[in-house]
């Protein structure tokens, strides 16, 4: 029988406080105002799940993560807390990273088919309302009973062109569809293109067997993935998180209570996801929290306070740490209480008062037991991290990405027939083998219409992207291979 992981040593006070393996994929919170020390701790764990064996996932919103390629050392105030905290044997250490990124300038590019992301979430994406997202189900409804494949943004685009000059035809099997709605559509995915975001979505589509990998000393890949630039549209950032968890949970097997998690996902910036959202969207991020431990998944999410988060999903945070929280507010000072109230009381602490009171890497901590019970809070000392925490140099990052071995899996896009080339394929058909009369001007059919409406929208997008697409044969296919 394999032996057992060791804990995860998380903090010290006047007792050592552990996170058991097999109670990480319970999830956890990692909590506290902007400057407290949340992201030495998501690096700590991070480490400690990768010394382990267990691959981690997560998004460096500020770029200083990706230190943690690069042995430690190099930080004074990191060699002070190894004194003042007694840590006799710590070693300073670097970890197994690969870098990913939606833009493909400083990782393995990320991506995911239009399909695959579906209308809820691309809803959110395109910030559509109750009555736009819902064409935007039809449109992909209609895709589904025709056989055409949503890839990319071009798919999608010509797809909603499709139903909206077709909107009469589709009316009584779909319901109505509103031209207006069609066109909200339409200016939203320019917004996306605008932002970089079609770079997304396509072929080849993240595998995410990929980030659930191993170095040859069996230490768990810490996947980074580059979102500096990504922070710039939020809520993009949210919902690409968020997809990448249903996956995780759509595709993985059920395996019970493990020794220790398959994975574990760190969700930085959470409240973003939780900003405005659909009851529709709050329900499936609460079923899937719920339910993906059973996969061997734990998430831990990263947020200034704990009221960020639904009542329905921060009960379901069994390990939490609690940075310190200002108050300079009634409001402020509601919400203090309000967080230390998540805790499970302990007769010797404040816990409301301790809140304000904690130094920079010194936080309120509370890990579930070997039997999953939530122990009293304490305060204590994060342990410092072993790897630097200083950013590599560009040069640096290259290197590595260049060096992964599933480098030139994704970094060639693959672009084959699908829904938009299908319809412009169908439409140039039809018009050939329908040809006006002699001397007689015929009406425009729906496929003319089709036609001439898909090379708006072509020509459109083609000259939004001068320089970075080519066309190739005679308007049948646009944007090709690059």
């Amino acid at each position: 029988m394999a032996s057992q992981p060791s804990p995860i040593l998380v903090a010290k006070s006047a007792e050592e406080i552990y996170l058991y393996p097999k109670m990480a994929n319970r999830h956890g919170l990692i909590a506290g105002a902007t400057g407290t020390g949340k992201t030495v701790t998501l690096r700590v764990l991070a480490e400690q799940f990768s010394a382990m064996g267990v691959p981690v996932f997560m998004a460096d919103v500020k770029g200083d993560l990706s230190g943690l390629a690069k042995t430690g050392g190099d930080n004074p105030k990191i060699a002070d807390r190894v004194k003042e905290l007694k840590m006799e044997g710590f070693a300073y250490e670097s970890y197994p990273v690969a870098f990913w990124d939606v833009f493909a300038e400083k990782g393995h590019p990320i991506r995911t088919t239009v399909s695959e992301m579906g209308p809820l979430l691309l809803s959110r994406i395109l910030n559509l309302n109750e009555t736009q997202a819902g064409v935007l189900n039809i449109a992909f409804k209609i895709a589904d009973d025709n056989g055409l494949l949503l890839l990319d943004l071009k798919d999608l685009r010509s797809m909603a062109q499709y139903v909206g000059d077709n909107a009469d035809q589709f009316k009584v099997k779909y319901g109505n569809i509103s031209k207006a709605s069609v066109g909200a559509i339409q200016r939203n995915l320019l917004v996306i293109e605008e932002q970089g975001g079609e770079k997304f979505f396509g072929e080849p589509a993240l595998d995410i067997n990929d980030l659930m990998q191993a170095d040859a000393k069996g230490r768990g890949i810490v996947n980074i993935l580059v979102a500096d630039r990504l922070m710039q549209a939020p809520k993009v950032y949210a919902t690409l998180l968020l997809w990448l968890l249903s996956e995780l949970f759509e595709q993985l097997p059920e395996v019970g209570d493990l020794p220790k998690p398959k994975l574990v996902f760190f969700f930085d910036e959470a409240h973003l996801l939780f900003e405005d959202i659909p009851k529709a969207l709050e329900d499936k991020i609460e079923q899937v929290v719920r339910l993906i431990r059973s996969k061997g998944v734990g998430v831990y999410f990263i947020t200034q306070n704990p009221l960020d988060i639904p009542d329905v999903v921060l009960g379901q945070l069994g390990n939490r740490v609690q940075h310190a929280l200002r108050a300079f507010t009634p409001r402020d000072q509601k919400a203090v209480k309000a967080a230390a109230e998540t805790f499970r009381a302990n007769p010797k602490l404040d816990t409301t008062k301790a809140i304000l009171e904690l130094g920079v890497g010194e936080a309120l901590v509370s890990m579930q037991d070997e039997k999953g019970v939530p122990a009293m809070v304490e305060r204590a000392w994060v342990v410092p991290p072993h790897s630097s925490l200083t950013p590599l140099q560009p040069a640096e990052i290259t290197g590595i990405v260049k060096g992964s071995v599933i480098f030139g899996t994704y970094e060639k896009t693959v672009d084959r027939e699908s829904a938009y080339e299908m319809l412009m394929a169908k439409a140039e058909k039809a018009a050939a083998e329908a040809p006006a009369a002699p001397g007689k001007k015929a009406a425009k059919s729906e496929t003319e219409v089709l036609v001439g409406a898909l090379a708006k929208s072509a020509a459109h997008a083609i000259g939004s992207s001068v320089g970075r697409q080519i066309m190739r044969g005679v308007l049948g296919s646009l944007f090709g291979k690059k």
